[in-house]
């Protein structure tokens, strides 16, 4: 603790009263957290199982308790708690099934399942699609701002908004009727036990003797309901936090949740961490001036003890060809002065779209790089395939992996079939699955068909008995035993545009029956423990939803992301492109509050940088099939004029020196590419 500054020795120390760490972008937050698990076991005599530590990301997570167990040196760490909010309501669920009303093996749903869920009900219920458009999207906001489908209906404003309400309500009625939550449920339905258990209630407060609470400007209002209640009022808690970094509106996140810890926790004790440890003065300087014109409930501004630094570039281009040919041109020169390495630069920018030129630029001139974000293993149609398979296995009642399955690889249950089927469970109250199991169904189905339905209900009983005997290794060859006997393999080559493209699919199969051969091994190795397929499965589920955006960057490449995505990382060179009006800010977020986000988000791709940072803007921009012209952000004119290297106002030439070097730089890069075989 002796390398602490001050402000995070206060922040460690601090254990008498409620705590809020206001702690700016580089300024050491996470050593405040694992510093101040560290101080509570050793100085304060509390038990590590008591110490609950939450983030939003299973990196976060993870890191976090490395750091801890390295700082303790495995000296009473064992029983830590350190997850995801998610994580935690997942094994509050899991521990309180019961007094929810669920079964012991139930399904987390990922978007695909619930927008089947409500496809269906849609279907069901004869209703307009224009009315349903984005309901999705607002059963999970009213869930983030934990609102029950009868105050849903009771506020709304109008016919779209009932239909929507009595629409959750129907969606939740059949979550539960197929043993299943969603992954907004795994923060509600805990709020919602311990709201109506307060036996329950006081066993977890008892469990959390201490809480700690990262990037704590995110928390909806669920999640910021979990809190008050697992801390009660003891108030034992530390959070973090940093309104600046308030990025995820458009997810639920709340940044007056910092506001209402004052009112709610009169002791509070504001700390703030203003020293940065990552970038030069000059970036602090311009992140410091560009925020400020944000309202502010709490003041702060970032400083280093790194040097001024380089000057701010701004570099105005013809248009957005032109504008990622630079880019990369930049990248190039700066590599060649430098030595530096592809993993050294960032390329950020507001929306997807924009990463398109970006990598045509970056495989011409033969620099790798990754993008953050992309198409997620998970998404892929074979691992869908084979993880519904194995959820219907542990969770005979999860109607949506029935549907996905029922006919891959084909078995010649048609539609009709299946509307039959669909029909029959729901005037039973049960699951497909057991509705092919129950006598009534022969007096639905015609012969042929009744006969392929039982045959694969029968097969999936047998795989359902299977694999409840199975555990640890058992299990690895129970899921590769399913996969043979379902022919997969010939499935895809059948059904794939080229073999190519099949070995590829097939590949991603045996992937994922290798990481399942690594869970259980890890299992074994750390706790002694024979996995069940049913863990598994709920790990492997949550991994899907947590982690889709989390890469590893392992090696040498430029790394391409959105502003969303770059939270929480640092580049020594950053190149922010697109600063321009409609699109940073985005013309949806022209006015208040929106904008203050739009400002937050340029803050927060600033703060990335530790060393240089250029911003790029186009003149004209293709839109719509037309060039049209741009006009450079407001939030370029709100920094620090006298800091910015400005190329492209009037005036403003390229040296010869410059040009020479730029040349230079290419002639080296291209003798290289050359090189190589």
């Amino acid at each position: 603790m002796h390398s602490l500054n001050d402000r995070q020795r206060e922040a460690v120390k601090h254990i008498d009263t409620p705590a809020l760490v206001l702690a700016g972008a580089g300024s050491g937050k996470t050593r405040v957290i694992t510093e101040k698990i560290a101080y509570l076991i050793r100085q304060c005599e509390v038990k590590a199982h008591n110490i609950y530590a939450l983030t939003f990301t299973n990196k976060s997570a993870r890191e976090m308790k490395e750091r801890v167990t390295k700082l303790l040196k495995d000296e009473n760490s064992k029983g830590l708690n350190v997850s995801t909010f998610h994580n935690l309501g997942l094994n509050i669920i899991r521990q309180e099934y019961q007094a929810l009303g669920y079964k012991p093996s139930f399904s987390i749903m990922d978007a695909a399942d619930s927008g089947q869920i409500l496809k269906e009900l849609m279907f069901k219920q004869a209703l307009d699609p224009e009315v349903l458009d984005g309901v999705q999207w607002q059963i999970s906001g009213w869930k983030n701002q934990h609102i029950s489908p009868q105050t849903a209906l009771e506020q709304a404003q109008d016919a779209q908004e009932q239909a929507r309400a009595l629409l959750y309500g129907a969606y939740q009625k059949q979550l539960k009727a197929y043993n299943a939550v969603d992954f907004d449920d795994l923060i509600g339905l805990p709020v919602k036990l311990f709201s109506e258990h307060p036996a329950i209630l006081d066993k977890w407060q008892n469990k959390v003797r201490y809480l700690l609470v990262d990037e704590y400007q995110d928390t909806n209002a669920a999640q910021y309901a979990l809190v008050k209640q697992l801390v009660g009022i003891r108030g034992r808690f530390t959070v973090v936090g940093d309104d600046d970094q308030s990025i995820y509106a458009w997810r639920g996140a709340q940044p007056e949740n910092l506001a209402l810890l004052q009112s709610d926790y009169p002791a509070l004790k504001l700390i703030k961490l203003e020293q940065n440890y990552r970038s030069s003065n000059r970036i602090l300087k311009s992140a410091n001036q560009l925020i400020a014109n944000n309202p502010h409930l709490f003041e702060k501004a970032l400083w280093s003890d790194m040097g001024e630094g380089d000057l701010l570039r701004v570099i105005a281009c013809a248009n957005e060809n032109q504008e990622a040919e630079r880019v990369v041109s930049e990248i190039i020169v700066h590599k060649f002065k430098h030595r530096t390495k592809n993993k050294d630069y960032a390329i950020l920018y507001r929306g997807n779209h924009q990463a398109r030129l970006m990598e045509r630029a970056l495989r011409e001139q033969n620099i790798p790089y990754v993008i953050s974000g992309g198409k997620s293993f998970f998404d892929h149609a074979e691992i869908k395939d084979v993880m519904s398979y194995l959820k219907l296995v542990v969770n005979p009642d999860d109607d949506a992996a029935f549907l996905r399955i029922v006919n891959t690889p084909r078995r010649e249950i048609g539609a009709g079939t299946l509307e039959k089927l669909a029909t029959y469970a729901t005037g039973r109250d049960i699951s497909l699955f057991d509705a092919t199991q129950e006598f009534g169904i022969t007096s639905v189905l015609s012969d042929k068909a009744l006969s392929r339905v039982q045959h694969f209900g029968q097969q999936l009983l047998n795989w359902i008995q299977a694999a409840d005997h199975a555990s640890g290794e058992e299990v690895t060859a129970f899921v590769r035993q399913l996969i043979e006997t379902i022919e997969y393999d010939n499935w895809i080559h059948e059904n794939a545009s080229s073999p190519k493209t099949a070995e590829k699919r097939i590949g991603n199969v045996r992937d994922l029956t290798l990481w399942i051969e690594r869970i259980i091994k890890k299992a074994l190795e750390e706790d002694g423990e024979d996995k069940k397929l049913k863990s598994i499965v709920t790990h492997m589920t949550l991994m899907d939803m947590m982690e889709r955006n989390e890469s590893e960057k392992e090696h040498d490449m430029v790394s391409l992301m959105t502003l969303h995505a770059s939270k929480g990382l640092e580049f020594p060179h950053v190149f922010l492109i697109g600063m321009e009006e409609e699109l940073l800010p985005h013309k949806q977020n022209m006015e208040s509050p929106g904008l203050e986000e739009e400002r937050r988000l340029a803050y927060v791709g600033i703060t990335r940088a530790q060393k240089t940072l250029t911003m790029t803007y186009a003149s004209k921009r293709r839109k719509y099939g037309e060039d049209m012209s741009c006009d450079p952000s407001r939030f370029i004119e709100e920094l620090p004029q006298e800091i910015l290297k400005w190329e492209g106002k009037p005036g403003v030439v390229i040296s010869k020196e410059e040009q020479l070097e730029t040349g230079n730089a290419h002639l080296s890069n291209l003798k290289s590419m050359l090189k190589k075989p």
